[in-house]
């Protein structure tokens, strides 16, 4: 099935050219620079990929974000203006997967959709492996104490209560569940979590770690589960 991604920016050039490119690759592409009209398209569309650039007329890339990561998981690729420290560390906070700051290599941005888009698949491939002889998912735990990590829903729970989790804040917890133990360089963690091409330093991981604490432990100044390892990394302690 053919892969659909949804481009969002208002600078048409930059619009056609993504489009012709992405089309090239095999991919469906939809586009539109109407911050008002995004939400509709994704609802309808429901992509596999959307790129989606800050600056917009109507709601900004920002706003549009954080919507979204309310109703679907689907990976978001943000597109900023500038390379300032404080769009990219907003855009992960409400729900950006990844981001390119303008100007950009078209070759690179094509190596981040189709790393994204794997990931996707596997995700996919996963749940399917993931159900029983009726059709219907297994239900598959992992158990950390007060800490529940239902890999079928992919919910996470604390004392039996909830916790809303940024997608890439499920993956990389779930990424420090299965290696429980061990002790995981940054570098190591960014290649396996967010990809080998991704272009972005370990504050990303430190960032990400920050807010897991938030989420996860009674403490998070004086972290019991993921704890620092000086000039090594991290280790899950469950």
């Amino acid at each position: 099935m053919t892969e659909k991604i949804l481009v969002v920016d208002d600078e048409i050039s930059l619009q056609e050219t993504l489009a012709y490119n992405l089309k090239k690759q095999g991919y469906e592409v939809h586009a539109t620079g109407d911050g008002a009209e995004v939400l509709n398209m994704a609802r309808e569309l429901k992509p596999d990929l959307i790129i989606l650039d800050i600056m917009l007329p109507g709601l900004d890339g920002f706003e549009i974000c954080r919507i979204l990561r309310q109703e679907m998981s689907t990976p978001v690729l943000m597109l900023t203006a500038r390379d300032d420290e404080i769009d990219r560390v907003v855009g992960l906070e409400v729900g950006a997967d990844d981001y390119m700051a303008k100007p950009f290599s078209m070759r690179e941005l094509i190596a981040r959709v189709k790393a994204m888009l794997r990931r996707v698949r596997l995700d996919r491939e996963e749940k399917y492996q993931s159900e029983g002889d009726n059709g219907l998912p297994k239900t598959e735990m992992m158990t950390f104490d007060n800490l529940n990590i239902n890999l079928t829903r992919r919910e996470i729970t604390v004392d039996d209560e909830v916790v809303p989790f940024k997608p890439k804040e499920y993956e990389l917890l779930t990424f420090f569940a299965r290696h429980r133990g061990q002790v995981l360089s940054r570098e190591f963690i960014l290649e396996r979590v967010w990809g080998w091409d991704f272009i972005g330093d370990s504050r990303t991981v430190d960032v990400h770690v920050r807010w897991l604490r938030e989420k996860i432990e009674q403490e998070p100044a004086n972290p019991r589960r993921i704890i620092t390892v000086r000039g090594a990394g991290y280790r899950f302690e469950g």
